[in-house]
């Protein structure tokens, strides 16, 4: 699929991967809808891909947990750009903690259950309610398509990230279920597992803690995001590209 002229949708699109990923989109010249919660930080995220080379550009202000949000923004997604080409499921939120705190052999805390249920919700649920709706659009049409789920390395993982982990797990198992049942509507769904990337929050780790998850690496380095949205661009080129999910961690392991 070319990116150029096709109507995509980014979710979380307000920063971080999202904004990379939306810019990248917008320099080769696609319709874009861009959604997030964050309405102020998504207009100039809008503003940047105007600039950038977009085709078409919008921003919806949608809650990705809430199924009567999302439904109506890609109802509106539809009538300001038409037929869905492409989905790119990005928005998540973290909220780490153990699942049992222990200090002194005395048990201090626990994962909350709206610690668990929130990023459930945003991260997996999202990612379901958006993926519907693409799909649904991407079949009326007749025209295929593609959905690209962002996972993380923590699916397989990682102490203080039940809920994450749990939920970036799920979202390839959606990504291989969805290749096999929309592959007949020659829509193809893949997903990407990234590393730690240089978003504003790596970004603003101490030097320390910045150099301790770069040595986890074997490459020492932490990801660019510009290398995470061009892994994007080659899942939509590439047509053959479905059911997998492409690891982008620079070797990186726990």
């Amino acid at each position: 699929m070319q990116i150029k002229n096709n109507t995509f949708v980014v979710t979380g699109a307000a920063q971080g991967l999202g904004e990379a990923i939306s810019l990248s989109l917008a320099q080769h010249g696609a319709r874009l809808a861009l959604l997030d919660v964050n309405a102020e930080r998504l207009d100039q995220v809008l503003n940047a891909c105007k600039q950038a080379g977009a085709a078409d550009c919008f921003a919806f202000t949608c809650d990705v947990s809430d199924e009567t949000s999302v439904r109506r923004c890609f109802v509106s997604i539809e009538e300001h750009l038409g037929a869905i080409s492409g989905l790119v499921n990005n928005a998540g939120i973290l909220r780490d903690g153990m699942l049992v705190k222990v200090k002194d052999g005395e048990i201090v805390d626990r994962m909350s259950l709206e610690q668990w249920q929130s990023v459930i919700d945003i991260n997996l649920t999202g990612v379901f309610l958006c993926g519907r709706e693409a799909a649904t659009s991407m079949i009326r049409s007749g025209e295929g398509g593609v959905i690209i789920n962002i996972s993380s390395i923590s699916r397989h993982g990682n102490p203080g990230q039940s809920n994450y982990a749990a939920a970036k797990a799920g979202v390839t198992g959606l990504c291989s279920t969805w290749a096999q049942e929309l592959a007949r509507y020659n829509i193809r769904s893949a997903a990407i597992a990234p590393g730690v990337f240089e978003t504003e929050m790596v970004a603003s780790l101490k030097p320390e803690a910045h150099e301790r998850l770069a040595n986890l690496v074997a490459l020492r380095r932490t990801g660019a995001v510009e290398e995470l949205a061009h892994a994007v661009e080659f899942i939509i080129e590439n047509d053959y590209f479905s059911g997998r999910i492409l690891e982008l961690d620079g070797g990186m392991r726990f």
